[in-house]
């Protein structure tokens, strides 16, 4: 699971951003389903080397928006929730990924139909590239 959570440093989303929507990706897409143990503040940290408090705040983030569930005594697992709202999440993220992608090439002067070709070829590229690594 862990190796699906990408961590950049650099990026200007803070660290505990991006393990947090990283976490919502993978519940939405079903890589994680629900009543899956996640691993506990301290293992995440130590295997993406960030510092626990960051890896915390993602976790209290998911746990109180209902993402994942707390069992005393258990640990930390996926929460059981309606399809529906795991499906409006996941439309409501690729909505916000479909606006940076639109405003990007916006600013870029490139017209829909450019950016619909850009888009295709990334699709088929990373589609490629998944095909390639089940081989």
């Amino acid at each position: 699971m862990l190796g699906l959570l990408d961590i950049d440093p650099a990026a200007a989303a803070p660290i505990w951003r991006q393990i947090e929507d990283g976490m919502r990706r993978l519940v939405a897409s079903g890589a994680l389903p629900a009543g899956t143990a996640v691993p506990s503040v301290r293992e995440l940290a130590r295997e993406l080397r960030v510092n626990p408090a960051t890896v915390s705040k993602a976790y209290q983030l998911l746990v109180g928006d209902g993402a994942l569930e707390v069992r005393r005594g258990e640990g930390t697992f996926v929460a059981a929730r309606p399809a529906e709202a795991i499906a409006r999440e996941r439309e409501g993220m690729l909505a916000e990924a479909a606006g940076r992608f639109a405003e990007a090439a916006r600013s870029m002067g490139v017209t829909e139909e450019e950016s619909r070709v850009a888009l295709a070829a990334a699709w088929r590229e990373i589609q490629d590239a998944a095909d390639g690594e089940k081989r």
